[in-house]
Formats: structure tokens, C-alpha cells, sequence
């Protein structure tokens, strides 16, 4: 962390410098083509002003003034025009530096951001690979040096690793997942949500009363239907995984133009205030606790449901009572 910010702080003052050198190389040459313009414009009217005197009728006055006189005017009046306009380059120069700055952290403050993510996202990727990774060489090395080891023991050894394989593969495709909606657009068009729900509560081996489905016979939005199926199961397996087994999980579509609103529900132990803001940042999960056993994860069900619904132009938000129920509402664009 202490290197990245010395890196980007060093990038700062690099390109407020650039900033603040081609802000000072303009004002320069403004400076001296206002200076040579209003020089020989004061030249020109003194030279100018005494003509019309002299051709004054009745003009009283001494002997015409000579060269000599007027070029100690006409320097007098441009020394005044030089350092009026080095007063204002010095002032360019401050007032420049300070918002060259401010641009320059402007500028570079997403790049940081987004480079502080990626270090953060390959960090915690690696971790969550190898962990499963550690288990299952640990089990290998255990079973090659029990030369004494079963059928059945050999057999439970593999069983365990092909367990983190499947693990492996899962945390792989939600990878690729993320990675590729980071950089593809989504082909939308008309699509019934209502019948994309039932698909995907159709892939979860339920009894029919552990999901409740409240929607009207249809309601098309634009999207892109295996990407929304893929949301809804996201959210349908967080609701189902937080929830006790015999609990209710509730789906209700409405239309509230010009979205069309998914709401899911379900009952359990429900997400701590200060956490919910955080809960669809990759690898994020708001209780360790809730993540072992069964329902161990790898917090990135949720940043995928985040990025599909921005790819469909939508809204995804979540609200939470402690002890009680759990709530996450989507809001995606009817279709026209």
C-alpha cells in the first residue's frame, strides 16, 4: 500500500508539473506578444497625441518634445506594462500550481481506484485459490506417505479433493464471469421476467412451499435473458443459503413504470448496517460465520448481480433487519 501511494503521489506531482509547465509556456508568450502589442501601441499614440497638438490652433506650449523625451515615455510606460505583467505570471503561477493539483488528483484518482481494485481482486483471488489448493496437497502428501492407506481411505481422500476441485471450478467460472461482463455489452431485448423467474426457481430441487412467487402473467423488461436468469438464481441462492431450511423465501414482480420491480425476501440472521454498503464489493462477505459449511462462498455472487444489473441499465439495492428478514429489490427498464 505504501509503495503504490509514493508511486501514484509521484505521478501527481509529474503531472501537475506537465500541467503547470504548459499553462506557464502559454501564459508566457501571451505575455509577450501583449507586451511588444500595448509597447508600440503607447509608442504610436504618443507620437500620435503630440501631432495633434502642435497642429492645435492656438496651442501654446513649449518646443515639441524630442525623440530622446518620448522614448523615456514610451520605456517608462512599457518597465510599468513588464512588471504588471510579471505580477500576473507569479499570480499564474501560484493559482495555476494549486489547481494544476487539483487536476492532476482529479485525473489520476480513478485510475488509482480502479488500480487499488485490481490488486485487491487478485489478492483475494489468490487466497481463495489456495486455500483449496493447500487442502488438497496436504491430503495427497498425507495418503503417498501412508504406504498402509485403504481403498476406502484412498477413496475418501479423492472424494475430498474432487470436493475443492469443484470448488476451483466454481470460483474459475464466477472469474471469468466478472471478467468478461467487465468488458462485454449485453445484447438486450424484450424479455419476460416472469417466466425467467420460474426458470431459474425451476433449477433449485425445492419443496413448493419453500419459495412464494407473486407476479402478474407478464412482465416484459429489455434485458438479456440468460444474463437475467443468472441474476435471479444469484439472488434466489443467497436468499435460500441465509435462510433456515424450513422458512419462507418471497418473490414479488411488480410494474412501477418505467422499471419493473423483482423484490426477493427472505428470513434469517440479516446484514449489519454498517456492512450493507459493502456487500457487493468482490470477494466481501459480511459474516465469516455465515460462510462455513454448507454455505461457505466466495463473495462474488453478489458483485456479479451488481455488474448485470448496471449492464441492463438497472438499479440493485438491499435493506436488512437483524434477526429478522433480508430484502433485495431490483429495478430493470420496461420494455418499450
Amino acid at each position: 500500500m505504501g509503495l503504490r501511494s509514493t508511486m501514484f503521489h509521484s505521478a501527481t506531482l509529474k503531472l501537475t508539473g506537465w500541467y503547470l509547465l504548459i499553462l506557464m509556456l502559454i501564459s508566457i508568450v501571451f505575455s509577450v506578444v501583449i507586451f511588444n502589442i500595448t509597447a508600440h501601441e503607447v509608442g504610436t499614440r504618443l507620437e500620435h497625441l503630440e501631432t495633434s497638438l502642435q497642429r492645435t490652433p492656438g496651442f501654446i506650449g513649449g518646443p515639441p518634445p524630442t525623440n530622446t523625451a518620448r522614448t523615456i515615455e514610451t520605456r517608462d510606460a512599457s518597465t510599468t506594462i513588464g512588471l504588471e505583467l510579471i505580477y500576473a505570471n507569479v499570480c499564474i503561477l501560484i493559482l495555476g500550481g494549486l489547481g494544476s493539483y487539483f487536476l492532476a488528483r482529479r485525473t489520476l484518482r480513478p485510475i488509482e481506484q480502479a488500480h487499488e481494485a485490481q490488486s485487491r481482486f487478485t489478492s483475494d483471488a489468490s487466497h481463495e485459490l489456495r486455500t483449496p489448493l493447500a487442502v488438497m496437497k496436504t491430503e495427497l502428501e498425507v495418503a503417498l506417505r501412508d504406504p498402509n492407506s485403504s481403498v476406502d481411505e484412498l477413496r475418501d481422500i479423492l472424494t475430498s479433493n474432487l470436493e475443492e476441485v469443484e470448488k476451483l471450478s466454481q470460483l474459475s467460472e464466477m472469474l471469468l464471469s466478472l471478467s468478461r461482463l467487465d468488458h462485454d455489452n449485453l445484447e438486450l431485448q424484450p424479455t419476460d421476467i416472469v417466466e425467467t423467474t420460474r426458470e431459474a426457481m425451476a433449477r433449485f430441487s425445492l419443496p413448493a412451499d419453500r419459495i412464494q412467487l407473486k407476479a402478474p402473467t407478464r412482465l416484459a423488461v429489455m434485458a438479456n435473458q440468460p444474463a437475467l436468469r443468472e441474476l435471479v438464481c444469484i439472488l434466489l441462492d443467497n436468499a435460500l443459503k441465509y435462510s433456515p431450511a424450513d422458512s419462507l423465501v418471497s418473490i414479488v414482480l411488480t410494474k412501477q413504470t418505467p422499471y419493473a420491480r423483482f423484490e426477493i425476501t427472505n428470513t434469517g440472521p440479516g446484514i449489519a448496517p454498517e456492512k450493507l454498503p459493502y456487500i457487493f464489493d468482490r470477494f466481501y462477505r459480511a459474516d465469516s460465520s455465515r460462510t462455513s459449511g454448507e454455505q461457505k462462498g466466495y463473495g462474488l455472487g453478489l458483485a456479479l448481480a451488481k455488474k448485470i444489473v448496471e449492464l441492463h441499465n438497472g438499479e440493485l439495492s438491499v435493506t436488512s433487519e437483524i434477526g429478522h428478514r433480508t430484502s433485495f429489490t431490483v429495478l430493470l427498464p420496461l420494455s418499450r
